[in-house]
């Protein structure tokens, strides 16, 4: 099994972008078909456990839509072979008591020929 192939890389740092514009421009669209359309389907956000494709469209289209922007910090991508691969970032957004630290994970699959987020954790550090 090759470790992060260039191509396939390339492609998960292509499409990763969408996902941030989707998710700070709250674009339920784009994110719900990021998203693999599953019972299996699994995010843990910083106060929720979503599981299935169910709840998780549910949670974004009730979310408020509001303080989404944010700064990416790190990203980093390690790939399996041709169709798994990890992405992480480390991300700062401003709130009401200064700057709040995150990290987001993702475990993106390739289904049916198109790369979708199977698994994902979001949550923030504790403020200094």
């Amino acid at each position: 099994m090759v470790v992060n192939d260039p191509e396939t890389v390339a492609e998960l740092r292509g499409l990763y972008p969408r996902y941030e514009e989707a998710l700070v421009s709250n674009d339920v669209n784009v994110l719900k078909a990021m998203f693999w359309a599953s019972s299996l389907a699994i995010r843990f956000g910083a106060g929720e456990n979503l599981y299935g494709v169910e709840e998780i469209e549910a949670f974004r289209k009730n979310r408020p839509a509001v303080n989404l922007a944010r700064r990416m910090v790190r990203l980093d991508i390690v790939t399996f072979g041709k169709d798994f691969g990890s992405v992480t970032l480390e991300f700062e957004r401003d709130g009401r008591g200064g700057v709040v630290r995150g990290r987001q994970s993702q475990v993106w699959v390739r289904l049916d020929n198109a790369w979708r987020i199977v698994s994902a954790h979001v949550s923030t550090l504790p403020g200094k």
